[in-house]
């Protein structure tokens, strides 16, 4: 992922979570996320300006022990 503030990030849509990866190893999970708010991660210019702005504390999340071997 082109970011300098996310390393990868992946998306659930059957449970609508959104699995986030930062570049310094921690991840996320952030659930009630929809669909488009992750395509719109996906194609935004600055994606962790799109992450701090939409995402970050508009869902639930909680900080999981490893991420998923799944992340794009």
């Amino acid at each position: 992922m082109a970011s300098t503030t996310l390393a990868a990030a992946a998306y659930d849509d059957r449970q609508a979570l959104l699995h986030v990866e930062f570049r310094d190893g921690t991840c996320y999970q952030y659930a009630g996320v929809p669909a488009s708010v992750f395509r719109d991660l996906l194609s935004a210019d600055s994606k962790g300006a799109f992450f701090n702005r939409y995402i970050r504390t508009s869902y639930r999340y909680v900080r999981l022990a490893q991420c998923a071997g799944t992340l794009i």
